[in-house]
């Protein structure tokens, strides 16, 4: 086959030879749902086929590209619920990206298992280890596949025109017919490699070809010399270029003749413009490359709210995968809801409300499981406790159990604290963030020894959890007619007083939750280890009346700000402006997709993905005294652009994308601003703005940039199709690619923007 995976031989690999001849598994959708189903690995080494043993034609594919993570054993709610009948060594998960369910698996026999997830891995890998002509190739194979009904791996020219219509392709009919006769065998249609050449012809990069041509002294190739100044001049490298042209030719020339001439054809050039290298987002900052033993309230902290739940917050589902999700997506702060539960065991839900309930030491074993798979800095459990004494030392042992030398259980050097330590000294870690008895001062002079609990301050303010509470109640109300809460008291009269046992209570350390009065209050009292919490609304408010106060208040100490309980969809709201305070841990539903998440992901993008991001140094020096609201600095910013194969957002088989580019800033108050290209009528696989967009930067440090496509629509909204965001200090000067991302913030290739940028400091 034409479309099988480079770099991978069938006949030399036990597990994918196994693959290929099939293998029947049950497929697991509860306790009481279990299901054969014969699977099977497809010719083209990139998709899976399966079907009821009974269903006859019924049958179902995904692409091996579509699956993000390979789980072994009772890794979901639904193996573990059968883990009395399957032993986990025949058990596995297969977790997709986006929003599809993830596929619960049990195999006849271990060996079978391993079989499929050796074999998973190894295609996984391999299609990462891909550059982006074999991606191309890929996807464009995809397509023929598709359109293939009859499996006879051929195509008409009628076939094909239907085909591109389906790739977003608006071609001129008589030039695309006229590349069709010159390309097709004698048989009057094309063979699926034959195409992947069609179709390169047909969508020709006339844009990266004008700047090829610019920089080539016989317009055939580039030397490298002339790679050198299109570096030197464009790309803006620096003036000591010849290692790094040598060393594009070396990795991104094709032709080997071309290589012995030291110099770099189209095929090259368009290779590097399209690789890590070419992109938008400066490679150098893909790694971590900060200074990580400063003090914990010096980073930006990526954090989740209410993060056990995979939908809206009245009635959605409850599940570990949530903490799993988050955590895998460098999250490092996860919030945990707890409440008194059946047989002494604490749930974890949101409460007052109809969401579905999750034990609490499941949550904890999640946590325990993939704290560090992709980030070995500390993660903060933000700890919501609402349960009685006795459920209370429950949970601090299922924390000291389960967790072990993962939990903070004393200052570091075990003496008396007095400052926050670093994300570097604390590798490892999970720290608890919840109420706590005395000082931690107080637990090194035997004050606490003999107290059983005591009586602490609600986290919030009453205010907040009343105004919290009755709103998930009139609407839990509205759902339910006459259904009775299960905690009324709490509801209009908040308790200001809470018992806390002193096991749970021994288990916080640096990360102690306070009710805070005022700035004022805050800077005469308050102690290095305390965190104030605030719904969006308050801490907005805080950032209008007093913005230099508050970032002030957060060079010294860690703030968590939350979304409002109004927000029942689990929408987000936009934290850069919290950040713009300075506050750490700005916390989002990471359930929900949108311009919050996007934000997030990008600011995350940078220093490794570790979920710590340090900030600018006036926000971080207390003498500095930055204001969001009067921010001094300016910088220019302008981008030229063009698309390449837009994914089709329409399900109507006649519509091509009218694509539109926004470009969006997202800062201090100063430097807010949107603007947008024209749109380009019916072209989503090749459309050329050339557009000019101008921005004046003043808080380069804080500033974010936002590339959003949409398809126009003159008589309703327009449909979103990609965006991608990055934090403007990551930005790669020149000619660039923008590899979008879908709106779950997972990539669509080969969908890209081609840019021209330019940043350059104002007088």
């Amino acid at each position: 086959m034409a479309f099988s995976v480079k770099g991978l031989r069938i006949q030399e690999d036990d597990n994918l030879q196994s693959m290929v001849v099939g293998t029947v598994m049950r497929k697991i959708k509860s306790r009481t749902w279990k299901k054969q189903r014969y699977f099977k690995l497809q010719d083209d080494c990139m998709t899976i086929w399966y079907k009821s043993k009974k269903a006859g034609n019924a049958h179902s594919t995904f692409s091996v590209s579509d699956v993000e993570a390979i789980r072994e054993g009772h890794q979901s709610e639904v193996l573990l619920s059968i883990a009395d009948e399957f032993p986990a060594n025949r058990c596995f998960t297969l977790v997709f990206r986006g929003r599809r369910a993830n596929l619960d698996l049990v195999a006849d026999s271990a060996d079978e298992a391993q079989s499929w997830i050796r074999g998973l891995k190894k295609l996984i890998e391999n299609l990462e280890n891909m550059g982006e002509r074999e991606k191309l190739d890929q996807w464009i194979g995809d397509w023929f596949k598709k359109a293939d009904k009859n499996n006879d791996g051929r195509m008409n020219f009628k076939e094909v025109q239907d085909l591109l219509k389906m790739m977003n392709v608006d071609m001129n009919e008589h030039h695309a017919h006229r590349l069709f006769t010159a390309d097709e065998s004698q048989s009057g249609s094309l063979k699926d490699d034959e195409f992947v050449l069609f179709y390169k012809m047909l969508t020709q990069r006339d844009d990266v070809m004008r700047v090829f041509q610019e920089y080539s002294s016989d317009a055939q190739k580039l030397s490298q010399s002339d790679l050198e100044v299109f570096l030197r001049e464009e790309q803006l490298e620096g003036d000591d270029v010849e290692p790094l042209a040598k060393q594009l030719i070396e990795r991104y020339e094709p032709s080997d003749t071309a290589k012995l001439l030291k110099a770099m054809t189209f095929d090259g050039f368009l290779m590097y413009l399209g690789s890590a290298e070419g992109s938008i987002f400066n490679p150098q900052r893909r790694g971590i490359f900060q200074d990580m033993s400063q003090p914990l309230c010096h980073y930006f902290i990526s954090s989740s709210h209410n993060t056990y739940l995979m939908e809206d917050q009245l009635r959605g589902q409850s599940s570990v995968e949530g903490y799993i999700r988050a955590l895998n997506r460098g999250c490092r702060c996860v919030e945990v809801d707890c409440w008194d539960g059946a047989n002494g065991e604490p749930i974890v839900y949101h409460g007052h409300t109809f969401t579905s309930k999750i034990l609490f030491k499941d949550v904890v074993n999640a946590v325990g499981n993939y704290a560090f798979k992709v980030s070995e800095y500390p993660v903060i459990l933000s700890i919501e406790n609402h349960c009685n004494v006795e459920q209370q030392r429950v949970m601090a042992q299922h924390l000291k159990r389960i967790l072990g030398d993962k939990l903070l259980k004393s200052t570091l050097d075990g003496r008396a604290a007095v400052g926050l330590p670093s994300p570097e000294d604390l590798k490892g870690k999970i720290l608890v963030k919840a109420k706590k008895i005395g000082n931690l001062e107080e637990s090194f002079n035997g004050v606490m020894e003999d107290s059983l609990s005591g009586e602490v301050s609600d986290e919030e303010d009453a205010a907040d959890i009343e105004e919290d509470n009755l709103h998930r109640e009139s609407v839990r109300r509205k759902l339910k007619v006459g259904q009775l809460s299960k905690h009324p008291e709490s509801l209009l009269f908040p308790r200001s007083k809470q018992r806390l046992s002193k096991e749970l209570s021994d288990c916080v350390v640096y990360c102690k939750s306070v009710h805070f009065s005022s700035f004022k209050h805050s800077r005469i009292h308050s102690k290095f280890y305390e965190v104030a919490s605030f719904t969006e609304s308050k801490a907005r408010k805080h950032l209008r009346e007093a913005g230099a106060e508050f970032v002030h208040h957060n060079s010294r100490q860690l703030t968590r700000v939350y979304p409002t309980g109004f927000r029942t969809d689990s929408s987000n709201f936009n934290p850069q402006e919290m950040w713009n305070a300075g506050c750490q841990i700005v916390a989002l539903n990471f359930q929900t997709a949108g311009e919050g998440m996007d934000l997030n992901d990008g600011l995350f993008s940078q220093n490794g993905r570790c979920g710590y991001v340090l900030k600018p140094s006036f926000m971080r020096e207390p003498e500095k005294r930055f204001n969001p609201e009067t921010p001094q600095r300016r910088d220019g910013y302008q981008p030229v652009i063009s698309g390449q194969q837009l994914p089709k957002v329409n399900i109507k088989e006649d519509s091509i994308v009218d694509p539109l580019v926004r470009v969006e800033i997202h800062g201090v108050p100063l430097d807010q601003a949107k603007q947008e290209t024209r749109y380009i009528e019916n072209n989503g696989f090749n459309p050329v703005w050339y557009d000019m967009l101008r921005f004046t930067i003043h808080s380069p440090e804080l500033a974010m940039v936002r590339i959003v496509v949409e398809d126009y629509d003159k008589t309703s909204k327009n449909d979103f199709v990609g965006q991608y965001t990055l934090p403007l200090s990551c930005m790669q000067q020149g000619y660039r690619h923008i590899h979008l991302l879908s709106k779950d913030g997972t990539s669509i290739p080969p969908a890209s923007l081609f840019v021209h940028i330019r940043i350059s400091e104002l007088e």
